[in-house]
C-alpha cells in the first residue's frame, strides 16, 4: 500500500516540477491568465492522487479477504487482479455483482454497495495493478441497429436471447439486459465476465461495440407496431405462443360445432313419430 502511495507522490511532484519549468520558460503572463492555464491541470492530478490514496484502504477493507491484499489473488477464494483492468472493476462494481455475498456464488447484478467516487477510486487502484482493459468509451448514437442486431445474434444472443432477457448457458445464467447502460455493455464485451468469453479489439471494434450497444438499447425500449409483445422474449418462444393460441382456438370452434351439431340431433329425435 505504502509503495502505491510513494510512486502516486513522486509521479505528482515530477508533474508540477514540470510545469514550473514549463511556466518559467514562458513569457511573463498576468496573474490571472496563469490561473486559469494551470488550475484544471493541477486539480485533475491532485483528483487523481486522491483516488490512488483511497483505493488502496477501501480495497483492504472490502476486496482483501478474496483477493488478497495486493490483489495477488487467493487460491479457493477469488482470482488475482493483476491485469483485470479499471474496465473490469467499474463493471463489476457499479453492476453490484462485487463484493460477493457468499464466495462460490454466481455474481448477479444488484444495487451498488459503493458510491461513484468510492467506484472510481477502486477502479484507478485495480487498474494500477497491472496492464488491463481500459474503461471503454461507448456511443451508441455512433452505432449501426442493423449491424449491432447481426453482431448480437452472432455473439450473444445464444445466451442473452435474441431480445436480451437472458437465458440458461452452460454452468451458470446468462442474465437480462434490460438494465445494462452502453459502458456496461462495452465493459462485459471486452472484460468476459464470469462465463462470458472476452472479445477483443480485433474480434469487436469499438465501432462494432457502439452497434451492439445501440442494438441493446433498442430491446430495451422495443417498439410493438401491429401486434403485442408477449414479453419480447424472441421469435421462437412468440412463435410457439402463436401455435398454443392457435390449437386452442380450433378446438374451442370443434366443440361449439359438435355441441351444435349434438343439439340438432336430439331435436330431430324428439319430433320423429313413435
Amino acid at each position: 500500500m505504502r509503495r502505491a502511495r510513494q510512486i502516486a507522490m513522486a509521479a505528482l511532484a515530477l508533474l508540477l516540477g514540470a510545469f514550473a519549468v514549463v511556466a518559467l520558460a514562458q513569457p511573463p503572463v498576468t496573474r490571472s491568465s496563469a490561473a486559469v492555464e494551470v488550475r484544471p491541470e493541477i486539480a485533475a492530478l491532485e483528483s487523481q492522487v486522491s483516488r490512488l490514496d483511497e483505493g488502496p484502504e477501501l480495497f483492504e477493507q472490502s476486496c482483501s479477504s478474496c483477493h488478497g491484499f495486493e490483489g495477488e489473488g487467493v487460491e479457493g477464494q477469488a482470482p488475482s487482479l493483476k491485469h483485470a483492468g479499471e474496465a473490469a472493476a467499474d463493471f463489476y462494481l457499479r453492476t453490484g455483482r462485487m463484493p460477493l455475498g457468499q464466495v462460490g456464488d454466481e455474481p448477479l447484478r444488484g444495487e451498488p454497495r459503493f458510491g461513484d467516487k468510492e467506484i472510481e477510486a477502486l477502479d484507478a487502484y485495480v487498474g494500477s495493478l497491472g496492464e488491463g482493459p481500459a474503461i471503454p468509451k461507448v456511443e451508441p448514437s455512433q452505432g449501426s441497429v442493423s449491424e449491432g442486431m447481426r453482431l448480437f445474434t452472432e455473439s450473444c444472443a445464444g445466451c442473452h436471447g435474441i431480445g436480451g432477457k437472458g437465458g440458461v448457458a452452460i454452468g451458470g445464467y446468462a442474465p437480462p439486459l434490460g438494465e445494462a447502460t452502453p459502458a456496461e455493455v462495452g465493459e462485459a464485451i471486452r472484460v468476459g465476465p464470469y462465463l462470458m468469453p472476452r472479445f477483443s479489439e480485433g474480434t469487436i471494434s469499438p465501432a462494432e461495440v457502439n452497434s451492439i450497444a445501440r442494438y441493446v438499447e433498442l430491446t430495451q425500449n422495443p417498439e410493438d407496431a401491429g401486434g403485442f409483445g408477449i414479453g419480447h422474449i424472441g421469435p421462437v418462444p412468440e412463435g410457439l405462443v402463436a401455435w398454443f393460441a392457435a390449437v386452442a382456438a380450433v378446438l374451442l370452434v370443434a366443440r361449439l360445432i359438435g355441441e351444435r351439431l349434438g343439439g340438432s340431433r336430439a331435436d330431430d329425435e324428439a319430433e320423429e313419430p313413435r
